[in-house]
């Protein structure tokens, strides 16, 4: 299943020019099987998408417990595997921050 068709299961509307972005910009990450999932049971993990993601590249100033929270309800949205790509996209909707991509 390719990225896009993912992230469209929880976000039918999501454009294809963001997540090819997306892609071309974590194309590193996503060669490694293990960072192509984001470790929901591992706090050092779900710490890095906060402080490099959320923080870093999309920009926001929420607190660590807010941000925390929006990280939390994407992990309950998405059953199973979480795929790095869903999870950022669906965070940076979140925030309305996909104009980071291109969006």
């Amino acid at each position: 299943m390719s990225a896009l068709e993912d992230i469209q299961k929880y976000a039918p509307n999501a454009s294809d020019a963001v997540v090819a972005e997306m892609e071309k910009t974590y194309a590193l990450a996503l060669t490694n099987a293990d960072a192509r999932l984001v470790s929901y049971s591992d706090p050092a993990e779900l710490a890095r998408v906060r402080e490099s993601f959320v923080k870093g590249k999309l920009g926001v100033a929420a607190s660590d417990a807010a941000i925390d929270e929006a990280i939390a309800a994407v992990g309950d949205q998405v059953p199973g595997h979480k795929q790095r790509l869903t999870v950022y996209y669906l965070l940076a909707a979140h925030y309305g921050k996909l104009g980071v991509f291109g969006g």
